[in-house]
C-alpha cells in the first residue's frame, strides 16, 4: 500500500511453531521470511496441507460447493455450474436471481477459537489440533512507513495470507454457512471468500424479494457471529428474466440499506450480464488482447521468436483461455477435456449432474465406451447453448479410442490431432 506522500507501508507477520506438538517437523521460528527457517516452514505447511486435505476428502467434510484451492476445481468449474443453472432455468421459462456477496478482509478476521472448534468438530483433535493452535497463535506484525518501523503487535485473529494453509483454513471456517443459505431455498457456490447465491423462480412469484431479504439477513447474522464482515453496500444483485421482454421491478431492503439490481457485474473475473450472452465480457477480452498485441508488435524487432511466443501466451492466449468453457458452443477442446475428467472421476462432484455417465440396464458393448447421457430434445432451441446439452453429443461423437484414453495427457494429444484433422480437411 502506498500513501499519497510517496512513503511505503509494509507489514510483516512472524510465525511460531511448537516443536513439542509436532515432533521433529521443525524448530520454533520467529524470524522474517528471509531466514532459513522460512522454507522449512513452507515445506511443513505443504505436508500438513496434503494430510488434512486427504482426511477431509475421505470423510467428505469440506463443502462440496467450495471450489477454492482444491485439486481439480477452479473458477471456471465454479462459474460453469452456476451459469448452467441459470441457462437451464431460462430454458424452462423461469427467471433467476444471482447475488454476489462481498466480504471485507475475510482472511484477517478469522476467529482462532471458532476455527479450532470447527477443526475439532471435523475430527481433527489431539496433537494435530494443538499443532494448529501453535500455528495460529504467537504471531506478530510490524508496519514500516516513511523509513520508520513500528513496534511488534500481536495478531489475535486471521489466517496467514500467502501461506499454504491459509486458504484451506478459511474454507474449513466457512463450512457451516451453506445450510443457512439452503434453508431459504437458494443454491450457492463459493470460491475461497467469494460467495454467490442463486435462485430460480416462476416470473409471477411475489415472494422473491422477501426471500432474498430473509436470506441476506441470516447470512449477515452468521457473518457477525463468525467475526466476518459482509459489505452489503457492495453486494451485487443481477436478475435474469425468463424472456428478454420481461421486466422484474423489485429492490431489496435490509434495515436502512437498499440493494438495487445491476445490469452487469464482474464475477470471478468474468462479466455477467442479465441476458447471459457474455457480450460485455467478450468485448472487454477482445480489447485487452488487441492492446497487448499492439504493444508486442511495437517491440517485436527487439524480441527473439521464443520471447515473442512467451509474451503472446502470457498476455493474449491466457486471456482468451480464461473461463472460456462458459462459451461452450465455441470452445470444444476445453469442454471435452472436462468431459474426460468427468468420465474418469477427477472432475468436481457438482459437475456430475451436468454430464451423467451412460450406464446400460444390461450388459452391452456400449458399456465400455465411456458414453454420456444426451438430454432429451425437448426445448432443443432454448437448451442449445447449455453445457449439459452440447457436450454429451460432442463427447459421444468422438472415436472410442479417444474416449477410452488411459490418461488426460494421452486424451489431450489424441483430441488435438482429431480436431485439427476435422477442421483442416
Amino acid at each position: 500500500m502506498s500513501p499519497r506522500d510517496g512513503s511505503t507501508v509494509k507489514t510483516r507477520s512472524r510465525r511460531r511453531l511448537s516443536a513439542q506438538d509436532h515432533g521433529n517437523f521443525g524448530q520454533r521460528r520467529t524470524g522474517p521470511p528471509t531466514e532459513p527457517g522460512f522454507s522449512q516452514a513452507k515445506t511443513l505447511e505443504r505436508v500438513v496441507f496434503n494430510q488434512v486435505s486427504l482426511f477431509l476428502a475421505q470423510n467428505s467434510s469440506l463443502d462440496a460447493n467450495q471450489s477454492g484451492f482444491r485439486s481439480g476445481h477452479s473458477t471456471e468449474t465454479a462459474l460453469l455450474t452456476v451459469t448452467e443453472a441459470l441457462r437451464i432455468a431460462k430454458a424452462d421459462s423461469r427467471s433467476s436471481v444471482l447475488i454476489l456477496l462481498d466480504l471485507s478482509a475475510a482472511f484477517d478476521t478469522v476467529n482462532h477459537q471458532i476455527l479450532l472448534s470447527t477443526l475439532s468438530s471435523l475430527g481433527i483433535t489431539g496433537i494435530p489440533l494443538r499443532w494448529f493452535e501453535s500455528y495460529l497463535t504467537g504471531r506478530s506484525f510490524r508496519v514500516a512507513w516513511g523509513g520508520e518501523v513500528s513496534k511488534a503487535h500481536h495478531l489475535v485473529t486471521g489466517v496467514p495470507q500467502g501461506s499454504v494453509l491459509g486458504p484451506l483454513l478459511l474454507s474449513i471456517y466457512t463450512t457451516s454457512l451453506g445450510p443457512f443459505i439452503q434453508a431459504h431455498g437458494f443454491s450457492y457456490h463459493c470460491y475461497a471468500d467469494d460467495t454467490q447465491l442463486y435462485l430460480s423462480f416462476q416470473p409471477d412469484d411475489p415472494t422473491v424479494a422477501a426471500r432474498i431479504s430473509g436470506c441476506l439477513a441470516d447470512i449477515s447474522e452468521w457473518m457477525k457471529e463468525h467475526h466476518l464482515q459482509l459489505k452489503l453496500a457492495k453486494t451485487e444483485l443481477l436478475i435474469f428474466p425468463a424472456t428478454p421482454t420481461l421486466q422484474h421491478d423489485f429492490t431489496i431492503n435490509l434495515g436502512t440499506l437498499t440493494i438495487t439490481p445491476s445490469s452487469s457485474a464482474r464475477n470471478l473475473g468474468v462479466i455477467f450480464d442479465d441476458q447471459l450472452p457474455f457480450k460485455d465480457h467478450i468485448a472487454k477480452t477482445a480489447r485487452s488482447c488487441r492492446f497487448a498485441l499492439h504493444n508486442i508488435r511495437k517491440i517485436r524487432p527487439f524480441l527473439t521468436e521464443q520471447a515473442t511466443q512467451l509474451l503472446v501466451q502470457a498476455l493474449v492466449i491466457s486471456r482468451l483461455d480464461y473461463c472460456n468453457a462458459l462459451l461452450a458452443a465455441r470452445i470444444k477442446f476445453k469442454t471435452l477435456m472436462l468431459a474426460y475428467r468427468q468420465t474418469t472421476g477427477s472432475a468436481p462432484a457438482y459437475l456430475h449432474s451436468l454430464l451423467p455417465i451412460y450406464t446400460p440396464s444390461r450388459t452391452l458393448r456400449s458399456a465400455s465406451e465411456r458414453r454420456l447421457i444426451v438430454p432429451s430434445r425437448r426445448g432443443t432451441k432454448s437448451l442449445s447453448k447449455t453445457f449439459s446439452y452440447t457436450v454429451p453429443s460432442w463427447w459421444n461423437d468422438l472415436p472410442t479410442a479417444i474416449r477410452n484414453a488411459n490418461s488426460l495427457t494421452t486424451f489431450k494429444r489424441l483430441l488435438k490431432t482429431h480436431l485439427f484433422r476435422h477442421y483442416l480437411t
